[in-house]
């Protein structure tokens, strides 16, 4: 392609709405262009890139023996009110985009396919002998984002591969499950991609055991904590951990004590003289279950560590069928104005106990009459500890569990952080790094076939549930973490292995007849010998096309310039900004050689 030929135009300045590196870049450099909130178009440079990272997903998840096919972005709501999720997508997590049509019939848009394609399997899956079976797609995926943000990374409209297998029992799932764990390992390696494969939350999606394929860029969006040893990694709402061991009480008798203006954990442990390892917090959340039941939930954790409020969700969604309800619509922290519509009374924030009265909550048909009370496993073997006393101003020390309080319900909900010891080996620190989820791969087990009625019949003629799997790789989103991965003050390092040209041939001086000679005789070359080239021929200064090749990243420049006079040209390598003269009959050889090395 000449660039003379083609819709190319590059910014010189960062767009004022662009907040990481890579969505500056993949703007400035002509890849892409927003049209709304959260809304981009792929213009030629980056649908290349976007078709290469695609072909690499076609062939990993062919060699596994999957079937690629393509569902439909219009989802009936009938389908998602079976599995039960249509309230959590509409409403609790509100991501979905629902409508409705001129038959009054409700829609949505497909932030995800489970529901579609469990209800193809239902349909057409009848015998063992079908199974297992794994389907994909390659597909526009909607979202309605609370903040779209950074570009691809965090749209409202993206594409996405997704797969999901059916088997006849745990361990078949499990065996699709590590195919698709080395498929992902191979799509991100062959990309050029460095990654880790990390434990996850399932989220929405559910079902048990997931892993995340995280590439490591500073600016990714997620914490990934892991060992040097390389047996443990995983995201930080996954992770569990050991904290550092709790300071010895200095307190031996229960007692009451005066504690004026300490609403902190950093002020009372400065006015008793006490280490917050020995304090037990208590943090109130409002919970609100998909049947309008609304739950205050009492979380009494040690005073040092941190509530995470993922793995506190996960567990108030076990605890559903206990208030009649299937899923949460809402989980946080009450604010002043929230606390009015349920409370009788003011409470005393920053001074509550474990055995803070239910007397607080008023009565009403739709707020749970009691506190729901946890508390996380750091705050359990705790002794004379301090707390709330229940009154503004106060707090009691050498306090027990079994004694002044009930010990309430035992969680691990605590948020694991960089410096906390390994549990599968406590010499092992954890360490942090970002990353960018690009895939993530799910166990679902028969969450989905159980909830919508799907079977097959066994060699024993009987009915028994689906396992299924899920499988999903952000294909856009890859795209632009490989530029967040890989950049310099001057543009964009594309791996060579999806670049979406391997060379570009720049003529310094367009009004040079043997440069341009040169210049079409290696473009010609190089693209008949399987060598993707850009021919830089416009009608500008040298010195804006050396920028502009530096910009949109392509892996090799040459450049038919003064060298031409002893019959080479220049070659630079964009990675290493290395720079050589090659002999111009050379050149497509050379160039071959180095691609070939570079996506082995």
């Amino acid at each position: 392609m000449r660039l003379s030929q083609m819709l190319f135009v590059t910014l010189r300045d960062d767009p004022a709405d662009a907040e990481i590196p890579s969505h500056k870049l993949l703007l400035r450099a002509g890849y892409i262009r927003r049209i709304g909130s959260g809304i981009y178009a792929y213009l030629p440079l980056m649908w290349r890139v976007l078709q290469k990272v695609s072909q690499i997903v076609r062939e990993e998840m062919n060699a596994t023996g999957a079937q690629e096919c393509l569902l439909p972005q219009l989802q009936p709501a009938d389908l998602w009110k079976e599995s039960g999720r249509w309230d959590t997508y509409t409403k609790a997590e509100g991501i979905m985009f629902s409508l409705i049509d001129r038959r009054e019939q409700q829609l949505g848009l497909g932030p995800t396919h489970e529901e579609v394609i469990t209800a193809i399997a239902r349909d057409m899956i009848r015998s063992y002998r079908q199974l297992p079976l794994n389907l994909y797609q390659i597909q526009t995926k909607f979202r309605d984002e609370i903040r779209p943000r950074f570009g691809l990374m965090r749209g409202r409209e993206f594409i996405m591969k997704d797969a999901y297998s059916f088997h006849t029992d745990e361990a078949s799932l499990k065996e699709t499950y590590q195919d698709m764990y080395k498929a992902y390992s191979n799509i991100l390696r062959r990309s050029g991609l460095a990654f880790r494969a990390v434990e996850a939350d399932s989220g929405a999606i559910g079902g048990s055991g997931s892993t995340e394929f995280m590439i490591l860029a500073e600016a990714g969006e997620d914490e990934v904590l892991y060992t040097e040893d390389g047996k443990y990694a995983a995201n930080v709402e996954k992770a569990v951990s050991l904290p550092i061991d709790a300071e010895t009480s200095r307190f031996t008798t229960y007692e009451k004590r005066d504690t004026p203006g300490t609403e902190t954990i950093e002020k009372v442990c400065q006015l008793l003289n006490c280490s917050p390892t020995q304090l037990v917090k208590n943090v109130l959340y409002q919970t609100v279950y998909d049947n309008g039941i609304t739950v205050l939930v009492l979380v009494s954790i040690r005073g040092d560590q941190e509530v995470n409020e993922v793995k506190l969700q996960n567990e108030l969604t076990k605890l559903a069928s206990e208030y009649g309800a299937k899923t949460i619509i809402s989980l946080n922290v009450p604010n002043v104005e929230a606390q009015q519509a349920w409370t009788t009374k003011s409470l005393p924030l920053g001074y509550i106990a474990p055995d803070i009265a239910d007397e607080y909550i008023t009565a009403n048909k739709q707020i749970h009459s009691k506190f729901l009370r946890l508390v996380d496993r750091t705050a359990v073997d705790l002794k004379n500890f301090v707390t709330g006393a229940n009154e503004a101003g106060y707090h009691v020390v050498g306090a027990n569990w079994g004694e002044q309080f009930k010990l309430p319900r035992v969680v691990d909900i605590r948020k694991s952080r960089p410096g906390d010891r390994a549990i599968h080996n406590p010499e092992q620190i954890l360490q942090s790094a970002r990353g960018v989820e690009a895939g993530h791969i799910f166990q679902l087990g028969t969450k989905y076939s159980q909830a919508m009625g799907v079977t097959y019949t066994n060699e024993q003629g009987e009915e028994k549930l689906l396992f299924m799997g899920c499988f999903g790789v952000g294909v856009s989103r890859l795209a632009q973490a490989a530029v967040e991965q890989s950049y310099d003050k001057d543009g964009i390092i594309w791996p060579v292995a999806i670049a979406p040209y391997h060379a570009i041939v720049t003529i310094p001086n367009i009004k040079d007849a043997q440069q341009i000679e040169i210049a079409q005789k290696l473009y010609t070359e190089l693209n008949q010998a399987g060598i993707e080239t850009l021919l830089d021929d416009r009608d500008e200064r040298a010195g804006v096309k050396f920028k502009d090749a530096d910009l949109i990243g392509i892996p090799y420049r040459i450049v038919t310039g003064r060298a031409i006079a002893n019959g080479k040209v220049e070659v630079v390598e964009r990675a290493t900004r290395k720079s050589q003269e090659i002999a111009i009959d050379e050149v497509t050889t050379t160039l071959k050689q180095w691609i070939t090395q570079a996506i082995e």
